[in-house]
Order: C-alpha cells, then sequence, then structure tokens
C-alpha cells in the first residue's frame, strides 16, 4: 500500500500538542489525518478543527461509532496513547479483526529518556512477552554499536505536570459538548484537577522533604533494599497485576522485609514521580511498618531521580515498575510481581519474597545488556512527549518508523530499521 493510500485515525494521546505535531508530520508524508476526541480537553490541544471528530454520545456507542468510522474515512493505521483504557481496548480488538495496522505509543520501557513504539499492543499486550533473549540475540547479530548510556538530567516533569492540570481545566470548566463524557478512572475529574494544581504548588516543599529523607539514609550508613512504587491508577499496575490496591501490595512487602531480611539491613519505599496523594502513602506504611516491628528500619521517599538511592541498594522489589529496567542495568537483584517486558528468567528472581531480602540472587547482567540492545534498536526511541525538545527529536525518527510496513521489531530482522538516532538530554 503506497503512503498516499494510508489514513491513520488518532485517538487519545499523551497531555499537551505532542499527538497533534505527530499528526502533521503523518500528514505532510502523504497520509490523510483524522483525530477523535471524546472531551475538551482533547480537542484543546488538536487546533486542526477540518480533522476533527468530536465523539459525544455515551461510551457504550462508541464500538459502533468507531466502526463507521473506519468503513466512512477508509481508515488503515490507528494511533493511540496506551491499550488498555476502554475507549482504547474496544478499538484496538475491533482495529485488529478489521486488519488495520494500530500504532501504540507509551511511556518509554527505558524511561525516562525514550518513549516506547509498538504495534499492536504495549506492556502485558507487547510482542515483547512472547520473545526469549536468545531470540533478542539472534536478531542483533552483526550490529556492533555501543549502548547509549541515559544523560544526568531530564526536563519532561513540569511540562508533564502543567499539560496534566490544562488538560483536567477544559476537562472540568470546559467540558460543554460532552456532557457524557466518563474518564477512564474511577476519581472524578475535578479531583484529579486540583491533584495536578495541587502538585505544582507543592513542588518546592516536596523536594525539601524528599531532600531530607534521602540525606537521612544516605548517611545512616546501613544496607537498605528498594522498593519501587507505581502509581495505583496506573495500567501497568492495574491491568497487568494481580494487585488492585496498593495497600495490598505494601502489605506484602513489608511483611516479606520483616520475616527475612537481616535485622540491620533497612527498607526503603521509593514513590512514583508523578504520584499526587490520591492514595496516603506515608500513612500506609508507617502503619504497616508498626504492624510488622520494623518502624525504625523502614523509610518513604517521595518521588524524585532514582539513580542516587539505586547506586547504593542492595536489591530492589516492584510490581512492573518499568524503573525496574535501570535495576537491571546496575546487575542488582530483582523481584517482580506483574507482568512486564524485562520479566524473564534471566533477569529477575524466583526466591520467596523473605528469602529474596535474606540472600538476593543477581541478574544475568551479558544477558540483560543484550535485551536492553534490543529494545534500543527497534522499539524504543529518543526523546519526549512533553518538552519541546524532547517531541522535537522523537519527532525525527518516528514517523518514519510508522509509515513502514514491517513494527520495529520486524523491521530489525528485516533490515529496513531506521538508523538509531544519538541521545541527547531533554531539557
Amino acid at each position: 500500500m503506497s503512503e498516499a493510500a494510508k489514513t491513520f485515525l488518532f485517538l487519545q494521546g499523551p497531555h499537551g500538542p505532542f499527538f497533534y505535531r505527530l499528526g502533521k508530520m503523518v500528514e505532510a508524508a502523504g497520509a490523510q489525518v483524522w483525530r477523535v476526541g471524546f472531551n475538551r480537553g482533547d480537542q484543546a490541544f488538536w487546533p486542526k478543527r477540518e480533522s476533527y471528530i468530536p465523539f459525544q454520545a455515551d461510551q457504550a456507542a462508541w464500538p459502533d461509532r468507531f466502526r463507521a468510522l473506519i468503513a466512512e474515512k477508509s481508515v488503515t493505521d490507528i494511533v493511540l496513547y496506551g491499550d488498555t483504557r476502554p475507549v482504547h481496548a474496544y478499538a484496538v480488538q475491533i482495529a485488529k479483526d478489521a486488519g488495520l495496522t494500530v500504532h501504540v505509543f507509551e511511556e518509554g520501557y527505558l524511561r525516562p529518556y525514550w518513549v516506547t513504539y509498538e504495534r499492536g499492543g504495549t506492556n502485558g499486550h507487547s510482542r515483547l512477552m512472547q520473545m526469549g533473549v536468545r531470540q533478542m540475540q539472534a536478531a542483533l547479530e552483526g550490529i556492533d554499536l555501543d549502548l547509549p548510556d541515559a544523560p544526568a538530567r531530564w526536563g519532561d516533569m513540569r511540562e508533564h505536570v502543567f499539560y496534566g492540570a490544562l488538560y483536567h481545566y477544559f476537562v472540568l470548566l470546559r467540558n460543554r459538548g460532552y456532557r457524557q463524557f466518563r474518564p477512564h478512572r474511577a476519581m472524578s475529574v475535578s479531583s484529579e484537577f486540583w491533584l495536578y494544581v495541587k502538585r505544582l504548588l507543592t513542588m518546592p516543599f516536596t523536594a525539601l522533604a524528599r531532600a531530607i529523607a534521602t540525606r537521612r539514609i544516605k548517611w545512616g550508613g546501613f544496607p537498605y533494599h528498594l522498593c519501587l512504587l507505581q502509581l495505583e491508577h496506573d495500567a501497568s499496575f492495574q491491568s497487568h497485576s494481580r494487585f488492585e490496591t496498593m495497600p495490598e501490595f505494601l502489605e506484602l512487602v513489608i511483611a516479606g522485609f520483616a520475616g527475612g531480611a537481616p535485622k540491620h539491613h533497612h527498607l526503603v519505599l521509593k514513590a512514583h514521580p508523578l504520584e499526587d496523594g490520591r492514595v496516603p502513602l506515608s500513612r500506609l506504611i508507617r502503619k504497616l511498618a508498626r504492624a510488622h516491628g520494623v518502624t525504625q528500619r523502614v523509610h518513604f521517599v517521595r518521588g524524585g531521580k532514582l539513580a542516587g538511592l539505586l547506586n547504593t541498594a542492595r536489591s530492589a522489589v516492584t510490581v512492573n515498575s518499568t524503573a525496574a529496567q535501570q535495576v537491571l542495568w546496575r546487575g542488582f537483584p530483582l523481584k517482580v510481581f506483574g507482568d512486564a517486558v524485562y520479566n524473564k528468567p534471566e533477569f529477575v528472581s524466583t526466591q520467596s519474597l523473605p528469602d529474596f531480602f535474606k540472600n538476593p540472587t543477581r541478574p544475568d547482567s551479558v544477558a540483560y545488556r543484550d535485551y536492553r540492545h534490543y529494545l534500543l534498536e527497534t522499539s524504543q526511541i529518543p526523546g519526549g512527549f512533553y518538552s519541546a525538545r524532547g517531541r522535537r527529536q522523537l519527532l525525527r525518527q518516528v514517523v518514519d518508523m510508522m509509515m513502514q510496513d514491517h513494527d520495529p521489531y520486524d523491521a530489525l530482522t528485516a533490515g529496513t530499521a531506521t538508523p538509531r538516532q544519538q541521545l541527547h538530554v531533554v531539557r
């Protein structure tokens, strides 16, 4: 099929202007582009009204409307961010049944300096879930390039929070015409909006509390294990793990630590950088630590960068956080409790949690280096969704990948993969 015959239908994207900029470049490449918006926030970030299609009905009408749009617009490709929210899950299944190409973006498996671009699905729905390390190693034969390391700085966090707050402002206060819109998360739009505002206003105080907690850990001189927490409402946590709530996971980890770790070891629980307080983590952790008799050995750190804490940790535990890739890159022992693209027998421990805290087994670092190399040659693209520089870097590569007949994994095997860009600091 020629590029001119392609018609891309964009659904919901990351907060901010990335999807609109991507659509413009896809259009410049010769394809036709349409965008479906489900609320005023979607509409605000797609200024080209002639290609914008509002969906203003009840969500129950979405599958039939989507099928009709495919026929009306002769759609060949759909583009979306995350594949688990209901409107996307319906669309992905219908599109696959109709033989369409499904382009899925996500936060990077090697975040925050890369984003993920795959076809068909991401995270627990990724093709990586069915791939073994030996298969990846075979695909890398003949490629002898140094692996880029991550820069010391990342500049997307403030833009991420800003665009999130702006998006929820439009949905909360300017949503006329989309009265039947329902968010894919349990929390109301107004509550999410005020949480974003609160995060923006309290960033300096949170940074101070984080600095104090981190200093106590670094100056404590004790061995410690790191627990990488995730957002309870995150799709990976909800859709690709056995847990429904964060307290379930916290109880498991703190009980396992109390039952297995040497008495002089400590446990550090690090919150996700975008944790907004909807789950009272600090209070829950204190309560559980008291219940298991380890109050003086359990610490909580509010977000921030991972590297400083991780560099001196003994091991790490998580559900399925992508931050675990940084653990494996350093060759540290890792225990996971959910489906993840890195959950391979070469990398993660199969020990019980108390045994893991007592004497954790290390990953196969050589195998992980090959795995990471494979990701960087295929689905991980330098850049970001939220800062202007990050978007520019991302767009230089991803549009060519979208226009290819092969998905990123098959393109590497076929020898048609887009050349890898050098990684620069995204400010």
